[in-house]
């Protein structure tokens, strides 16, 4: 007896699943590219001339630490108390959660900001004013600066700043003092137990403050 053809409704259901197995993978292949071009990715942004540019959204990054009234200086007087807040762009954050180190393009920015005692219902203690005095950023950027970490200082109106000369006592107090790769990550202290667990704190820093735990 002759085979009788297969009927069209029986081929279109032999088919289904390749089809679904198709459009799955152009689904992913297209939330994965618009989770690519939705993500920023923070890097150190320069202008033609070299100035760093600020990074508009520093404040949505990765919180490290405050300070208030700190100065590495003995001899430095302020007519006013003050608070520094210190942020990190999350790709570098993550990189030291794994591995106790910064990778290349960390940019660390150091906010500025005047404290005041007086105002609204505050009767004790100290807040912070709405507007910064100025930022810092330490940005680490080995194709570009052979020593590779450098500074910029930024006033509360530029968007762009010049390098920091590389003479300047920042520079040497950081690569003295630094607890892990010319950083103060003696002052984070989320930090510190990821770089005492990873083994990364630097053996001069280790050698100043012998026994200290964390």
């Amino acid at each position: 007896m002759a085979q009788q053809p297969q009927s069209h409704q029986n081929i279109n259901m032999a088919m289904l699943p390749r089809v679904f197995f198709a459009a799955s993978i152009l689904l992913l292949g297209f939330v994965g590219l618009s989770q690519t071009r939705t993500t920023p990715m923070h890097q150190p942004l320069y202008t033609q001339d070299g100035r760093l540019r600020l990074p508009a959204d520093y404040r949505a990054w990765v919180f490290l630490s405050s300070g208030f009234d700190m100065s590495y200086n003995a001899d430095m007087a302020m007519d006013h108390h003050m608070f520094d807040n210190v942020f990190v762009n999350p790709e570098a954050w993550k990189v030291f959660q794994s591995t106790g180190k910064w990778p290349d393009k960390t940019l660390l920015v150091l906010e500025l900001r005047r404290a005041e005692g007086k105002g609204s219902i505050n009767q004790k203690g100290s807040f912070q004013t709405a507007e910064p005095m100025g930022v810092e950023v330490h940005v680490k950027d080995e194709s570009r600066f052979k020593s590779k970490w450098a500074f910029f200082g930024f006033s509360p109106a530029d968007l762009s700043a010049k390098l920091i000369p590389l003479t300047e006592d920042c520079y040497s107090c950081h690569a003295e003092h630094g607890a892990v790769d010319t950083t103060f990550v003696q002052f984070y202290p989320t930090l510190m137990p990821i770089a005492t667990r990873k083994g990364t704190l630097e053996a001069a820093y280790q050698k100043s403050e012998p026994g200290r735990q964390y």
